[in-house]
């Protein structure tokens, strides 16, 4: 696995002030922990964070620290939930020839059959591989699975040096038969009823809501005047 090169710089400054402060300047908050040291606070570029996640794993060579380089994977994101950009990143200290534990993206070869519908359960699976050595996924092929084909975490398989972390029996994916047009009308011919009678039932309980507050409305013009 190729390492990124990302300058690192310690920080003292905590809290929502100074990191909002770092954000303004187009940098990144960080934190740095692992292998039972002290976590480390840091700011990184904005733009490099931004590109390095992009791949999945991703190895960071943090350069610039006052206890030299450090290699580190990403275990946890934040985003801006509009634009995208990088707001946060815990980073786990990992050395050369240490194995770690991560989920690694599942991606699909090939077509099912045609009268099937392909049900994908897992999008990622966990695994256990060295940290300079992660896949970047494990590759499944479905090339002419027909309904009623199942794939297992079990059945999967890994590449050189990398183990099964998930349970072996957790279902991956399988394929269903895809439901014809017939089916596909009579399931929207039994929500139209349900929709309708909805729609008319809703008008009679406002009617009906309305009324048992009436009385309680006009009584209390009774109690002042008593």
């Amino acid at each position: 696995m190729p390492e990124v090169r990302i300058a690192a710089e310690p920080r003292t400054e905590f809290g929502k002030g100074p990191s909002r402060r770092i954000r303004q300047a187009g940098k990144v908050p960080a934190v740095l922990y692992g292998h039972h040291s002290e976590p480390t606070h840091l700011t990184l570029p904005g733009h490099e964070v931004l590109m390095a996640m992009r791949t999945a794993n991703v190895l960071i060579r943090l350069d610039g620290l006052p206890g030299g380089v450090q290699l580190a994977l990403p275990k946890a994101v934040q985003r801006h939930p509009i634009k995208g950009w990088v707001e946060h990143v815990d980073l786990l200290v990992v050395r050369r020839g240490e194995k770690v534990t991560v989920d690694v993206p599942i991606a699909l070869t090939g077509e099912i059959a045609p009268d099937g519908l392909l049900d994908q359960q897992l999008v990622q699976l966990s695994v256990e591989a060295e940290a300079t050595n992660i896949p970047p996924s494990i590759e499944v092929s479905i090339e002419g699975m027909e309904v009623g084909a199942a794939v297992h975490a079990g059945d999967l398989q890994l590449p050189a040096g990398v183990t099964l972390a998930e349970e072996p029996e957790a279902l991956v994916l399988h394929v269903i038969a895809a439901p014809t047009a017939e089916q596909f009308e009579a399931e929207l011919g039994e929500e139209a009823p349900a929709a309708e009678a909805a729609a008319e039932g809703a008008p009679a309980a406002v009617a009906e809501e309305a009324g048992e507050r009436a009385p309680a409305e006009a009584a209390a013009p009774a109690e002042g005047s008593a």
